[in-house]
């Protein structure tokens, strides 16, 4: 029912597995481990930009966050309308809230397909999905420190007796992978929930999942690991690696290009803002280059600065450098007013 991903995930582990198989040799434990390993890397590799995108949506529904708060109290008793405003409100901010979930939901049938995949590989067996019957005993035959890939702690002893396997080996091998595994489940989750945003770290639904992803879930890898297969300790320890190291990427880039988006905003508006000193004239757009007259006061309107030439001195041989008082009537010519003052002597 399922074969469309168990076709896909044996033929990636068959392609990886011949390229190890020619370095370790095909009935190798390292071989087997390494094609494990790489399946991970693989898919994690395919899931990258989509994880990114998952980071970015996070980043940008943690800065509305408190929108969110305000349209759920606003609309407390209409579920309906309170969906229909949120939709909103993420369409305006182009987050996807199910694009953050595509990484995850993808793992979920890998993490199927490669258990049944592992499980399928039993002694004795012909052809599995895309290995014929000499890979699939080759798998079988593989041993990693004693143990074979496909046995797990809590396997029957008869089980474990058609692989040449005992259980000391199994726990041998097991138990460090599957305390490693659940540490690094839980530095994963831990990273994660460093980046959150102190209002989205205080809503209660959030704060239950921070428990579950930091506490809850390393033990259950760890109570899991008694009834996992080695090659599955394997995947879910390789599988958190790279989350680790991909986080520690990704967020790392993320705050840089934020980082030179502050730097670059903060030199715009030092850029537009006004030099110091100068006072911007109202309606009047900056001139570039031009620099503010200092001591100088602004003309009244309609009234033009005193252009007027200093008076000149007088002639040669008068006896003082500066003119004298002018006796014109305002609005008569200089040869009216002579005429009116020697007719008043002659009246005299």
């Amino acid at each position: 029912m399922l074969n469309f991903i168990y076709y896909p995930v044996s033929f990636i582990l068959w392609c990886w597995h011949w390229v190890f198989g020619h370095v370790f040799g095909e009935s190798s434990g390292f071989a087997w481990a390494l094609a494990v390993v790489f399946l991970v890397f693989t898919l994690r590799a395919l899931l990258f930009k989509p994880f990114v995108g998952q980071v970015r949506s996070m980043r940008k529904m943690q800065e509305f966050a408190p929108e969110l708060q305000k349209i759920k109290k606003k609309y407390g008793n209409d579920r309906q309308r309170q969906a229909q405003e949120m939709q909103k409100l993420q369409a305006e901010h182009g987050v996807n809230p199910l694009g953050g979930c595509l990484p995850m939901l993808v793992q979920i049938p890998v993490f199927i397909g490669l258990f049944h995949v592992l499980r399928s590989f039993r002694p004795g067996w012909g052809e599995v999905y895309f290995f014929d019957a000499d890979g699939v005993k080759s798998f079988v035959e593989a041993k990693l420190f004693g143990a074979n890939l496909s046995t797990f702690i809590t396997m029957p002893a008869d089980e474990l007796a058609k692989f040449a396997t005992e259980r000391n080996a199994v726990m041998l091998v097991s138990i460090p992978l599957m305390i490693i595994a659940s540490i690094a489940t839980h530095f994963t989750a831990r990273h994660s929930v460093a980046r959150q945003t102190q209002a989205a770290a205080d809503n209660p639904q959030t704060a239950i999942m921070n428990k579950l992803t930091l506490y809850i879930f390393p033990l259950g890898v760890l109570v899991g690991g008694l009834f996992f297969p080695v090659a599955i300790l394997l995947y879910w320890l390789s599988n958190n690696a790279w989350t680790l190291g991909q986080q520690y990427v990704v967020y790392h880039s993320i705050d840089r290009e934020e980082e030179a988006k502050k730097v670059e905003a903060t030199a715009q508006r030092q850029a537009l803002a006004p030099k110091p000193g100068q006072k911007p004239k109202p309606g009047a757009k900056p001139q570039p280059g031009a620099k503010p007259v200092t001591g100088a006061k602004p003309q009244p309107p309609g009234e033009q600065a005193d252009t007027e030439p200093p008076a000149e001195p007088d002639a040669p041989g008068g006896s003082t450098g500066t003119a004298k008082p002018s006796t014109e009537v305002p609005g008569l010519s200089p040869g009216r007013s002579a005429g009116k003052k020697q007719g008043n002597k002659k009246r005299r």
